[in-house]
């Protein structure tokens, strides 16, 4: 699987837009050889420098059940095709970067999986990756960083 975006690419700049304190949208994705058995996708936006101060992972975007024929993903998606997950903004949408200091790097992680998922509530990060576990077909991962201005 690849997953892209046409707004930076892998490793670089993200435009200042989709910062939290900004417009706080998404930016749009492509996913690209999804694999045919796929049941559903899910999408994960994560901060692995928030370790320092947080002193955890900030988990700004969970996205579950999404429609494995999704292959765009527009900027300010309203998530059609998918749940949202509780972020650590106690939300269930996207929460973009907004890092107190310097650089920090995101991640954005799509999994096809085998199977779809059933909640009774809104699922955090950590509830889904155990969920996940052996129902994972493929993976990709885009890599964005983000400063404040």
């Amino acid at each position: 699987m690849r997953l892209t975006s046409p707004e930076f690419d892998n490793g670089e700049m993200m435009p200042e837009k989709y910062g939290y304190t900004k417009e706080n949208v998404n930016p749009p994705l492509k996913l690209e050889d999804v694999p045919e058995e796929a049941e559903s996708l899910v999408l994960i936006m994560d901060d692995p420098d928030a370790m320092e101060p947080a002193g955890k992972v900030w988990d700004h975007w969970v996205v579950w059940n999404m429609d494995p024929g999704i292959r765009d993903i527009p900027e300010d998606w309203d998530m059609e095709g998918g749940k949202g997950g509780k972020t650590d903004y106690g939300e269930t949408k996207y929460g973009g970067p907004n890092p107190p200091d310097g650089v920090h790097t995101y991640q954005f992680r799509v999994y096809a999986l085998d199977t779809r998922m059933d909640f009774s509530r809104a699922p955090t990060k950590a509830d889904l990756e155990k969920e996940m576990e052996g129902h994972v077909l493929d993976r990709a991962k885009l890599v964005g960083n983000y400063a404040p201005q």
